[in-house]
């Protein structure tokens, strides 16, 4: 999550939404930011305390933390937004992310469709790399009579043209968003990866999002 006062926006990041490149794009804007002279050495006391000091937003919290943690009036009148994503697709990424980044974590299991039956067996232990991916992407959105309280939630399908309607919003220019993180083994069509049961399984965990979203599996 991303908080600028001078550009006054709040960006709330989901993983694998795309975040990485929207955020390489936004922190050019913190020393901007009046405030963040402010912020910056908080948010360093709060990693040196382990976070005890609740100074700094989470990285992939809900907007409702902001909501709880910062004046109503403040809250109320900044210009907050997130991107989603297709659910199935997000697993695609979730698989290939974890393949760069911890590969051991994939030695016992086969391919995507068993990747998919483990990270969702409820008897399975939390394992950080495979549960950021878990949470519903409408979490992040919501109140606690949820109700979405964001401005704007864009696409990943649509993110340039998206961040276009943002960056009109908060009167940036000359800003474009870079590809980071681009799995260069990862197969173009989503829909390759799955079995039924895959399918399924995706279906049945993210409901709530794919109502409230709009998405489908084709």
């Amino acid at each position: 999550m991303l908080l600028n006062h001078r550009y006054n926006f709040l960006y709330v990041h989901i993983a694998k939404t795309g975040g990485s490149s929207i955020r390489a794009v936004l922190n050019r804007l913190r020393w901007q930011d009046p405030m963040y002279y402010l912020m910056f050495p908080c948010h360093k006391i709060s990693n040196m305390c382990g976070h005890t000091t609740a100074s700094k937003l989470p990285r992939h919290a809900g907007v409702i933390a902001a909501k709880e943690m910062l004046p109503n009036a403040f809250f109320n009148q900044l210009y907050k937004f997130a991107f989603v994503r297709n659910p199935w697709d997000l697993q695609v990424s979730s698989y290939h992310h974890i393949q760069r980044e911890r590969p051991e974590l994939l030695e016992n299991i086969a391919d995507f469709n068993e990747f998919i039956t483990y990270k969702f067996d409820p008897a399975r232990p939390y394992i950080f790399h495979f549960d950021i991916a878990t949470k519903l992407q409408s979490e992040h959105l919501i109140d606690l009579n949820g109700e979405i309280i964001v401005d704007f939630v864009g696409r990943y399908e649509s993110l340039h043209d998206d961040f276009s309607t943002i960056k009109n919003e908060l009167g940036l220019k000359d800003f474009s968003i870079p590809h980071k993180r681009k799995a260069k083994d990862r197969k173009k069509d989503y829909r390759e990866y799955y079995n039924q049961a895959s399918v399924d399984a995706v279906s049945k965990h993210y409901k709530q999002d794919i109502q409230l979203l709009n998405y489908s599996f084709e």
